[in-house]
């Protein structure tokens, strides 16, 4: 550990949604805390972009097992490719310290449409088979898949929005997606008390997804809100943002179930 400081322990980390924006900052600031011997496993679409992060992660922290796995969650097919893969890169779990999955994969939605246009059940329900279905039926799978063993800390991250808690016009699909994931987690806290879940929001990021909401958002208000965003500099660097769960997963002081925002820490 660095100096002297508390590391997250041997750790097996699967991370979605790993080959940009958040997701790609938090794989870099996480490794360091993970101690030799600690797996990485990577989940995106992008086979190139999770090749290259994996390789910089590699050269950087030659001690941890970096694994990637190229899937599209949104399909039952993609689902059993992650679950094989962290099956077959699972190390030994009898001296495994930490089991940490960071649910972060997710998609913004048609943001042209407001309530009323979204008539087609298909449409709907393949952004909650990604953004809701995987989330949950990708957790569970891992928390059964990893035998139970004294001292090992169980640690489930869900990377939520102020769009859990608020609704924004022509954001229908997000918002309920995220509200849904909110409470999904808060289940599994009461459920098991020995995992450790947080709802984490990681306010509003500098990211690709950002400049969709600016330019496709339907609503002009919210298109607006937005570009002042941008334009007067309240845009978040994705790594202070990621930084910031890092200190809460090693402080490891929060209320199970909780819904942690950027600015609340």
């Amino acid at each position: 550990a660095l100096g002297g400081q508390p590391s997250l322990g041997k750790t097996a980390c699967i991370l979605t949604g790993a080959s940009r924006g958040f997701g790609r900052s938090l794989a870099l600031l996480l490794a360091p805390w993970l101690e030799a011997g600690s797996v990485l496993i990577l989940v995106a679409r992008s086979r190139e972009a999770l090749a290259e992060l994996e390789d910089e992660l590699q050269c950087r922290f030659p001690g941890l097992k970096v694994s990637s796995v190229p899937a599209d969650l949104s399909t039952e097919d993609g689902l059993q490719v992650v679950l094989r893969g962290v099956q077959d890169k699972l190390p030994g779990a009898e001296d495994l310290e930490r089991l940490l999955i960071i649910n972060n994969a997710g998609s913004l939605g048609d943001l042209s449409k407001s309530f009323v246009d979204f008539t087609s059940p298909a449409e709907v329900n393949s952004y909650f088979a990604f953004n809701v279905t995987s989330a949950l039926c990708l957790t569970s799978s891992i928390l059964n898949a990893v035998p139970e063993h004294p001292g090992l800390c169980k640690t489930v991250v869900n990377i939520s929005s102020l769009c859990a808690l608020k609704p924004f016009k022509s954001w229908t699909l997000y918002c309920t997606g995220k509200a849904s994931r909110d409470m999904m987690f808060q289940v599994l806290a009461l459920e098991k008390p020995d995992v450790r879940v947080v709802n984490y929001a990681p306010g509003p990021l500098d990211t690709e997804m950002q400049q969709l909401a600016r330019t496709k958002s339907g609503d002009p208000e919210v298109r607006q809100q937005f570009l002042n965003m941008k334009y007067s500099g309240q845009l978040l660097d994705c790594r202070v943002s990621a930084q910031k769960l890092v200190n809460l997963l090693l402080e490891d002081t929060f209320h199970s179930g909780a819904h942690i925002d950027f600015y609340e820490i």
